[in-house]
């Protein structure tokens, strides 16, 4: 398997003194997915090349799961019949077999997933109407209940589990707590959308989702396309050390996500769904 750091010859300057060194850097290595299913307007099964992304090696089955459960090609784990890992023309591949009962619009995919590779995970679309990317399963109403203190303590414990970004400083992470604040999973890579994939894709393929209690954190920011994610998984909860953007916070108030950002320095600011937090006076009884 590629490795997800490299060392590269480096020269170390400072204003008196320059001098060669080694640094460690994250890798960014192009990951070719490839889907073997029924199509749409074709006899058969068919094998087709959806689309290359760019990521951090590790994963890479999570990550190509993760994606095809995103972007509303498979609906579950059992829409999954195998998934391998190889060898590409251009880097790593992973090829999905999806099964007999499920029947893929080749055309819509490729292009969706053209988008979703690109740094925006709707740039390009004619419109965005928040109102369309209803979760497959209901949120429940103020479930979890939260208290301040365990998002307070999120990002600490997001930050400790990067054993990567400790070491190059330049990696996005995604992690599932439940709502005491245990950390249930993590993932790590150059792309933040690659980032909640991973995730995304191994607790799809544990059988953890939908997990009513699930709370999910990021390192950066907030973007629609990452809540979008979320809701897709029908996760409640979305904490970011970030700012979220104004399109983001229109679509979890929408769907009756709780989203939080700017998580750090114990304080964070609640952008919708502020009925699963609890107010400091109901969490101190």
């Amino acid at each position: 398997m590629t490795p997800s750091t490299a060392h590269v010859p480096i020269r170390r300057v400072t204003d008196e003194t320059a001098s060669d060194a080694e640094d460690l850097l994250a890798v960014e290595a192009p990951l070719e997915i490839v889907v073997v299913a029924r199509a749409r307007g074709e006899a058969g099964r068919v094998e087709r090349r959806l689309g290359i992304t760019m990521r951090t090696p590790g994963h890479d089955r999570e990550l190509a799961v993760g994606l095809l459960f995103a972007e509303g090609v498979i609906t579950r784990a059992a829409d999954v019949v195998a998934v391998e890992e190889g060898a590409g023309a251009s880097g790593g591949l992973v090829r999905v077999t999806l099964g007999d009962d499920v029947l893929v619009d080749l055309g819509r995919t490729e292009r969706a997933l053209a988008v979703a590779n690109a740094s925006c995970g709707v740039c390009g679309k004619a419109s965005v109407d928040v109102a369309s990317f209803a979760p497959p399963a209901p949120l429940a109403p103020g479930v979890p209940r939260i208290a301040p203190r365990v998002v307070h303590g999120l990002a600490a414990r997001l930050r400790a589990a990067q054993p990567v970004f400790g070491q190059t400083g330049a990696l996005h992470a995604a992690a599932l707590f439940d709502a005491g604040g245990a950390l249930i999973d993590l993932r790590e890579d150059v792309g933040r959308h690659n980032a909640v994939d991973k995730l995304v894709g191994a607790a799809l393929l544990a059988g953890r989702l939908p997990d009513p209690g699930a709370v999910l954190m990021v390192s950066g920011r907030a973007g629609f396309e990452l809540v979008q994610k979320a809701l897709r998984a029908s996760i409640p909860v979305m904490v970011a050390v970030g700012a979220p953007s104004s399109l983001a916070a229109e679509l979890a108030a929408a769907h009756g996500m709780t989203l939080v950002g700017f998580a750090r320095d114990a304080r964070f600011n609640v952008y919708a769904g502020a009925e699963r937090i609890a107010v400091p006076a109901e969490a101190a009884r």
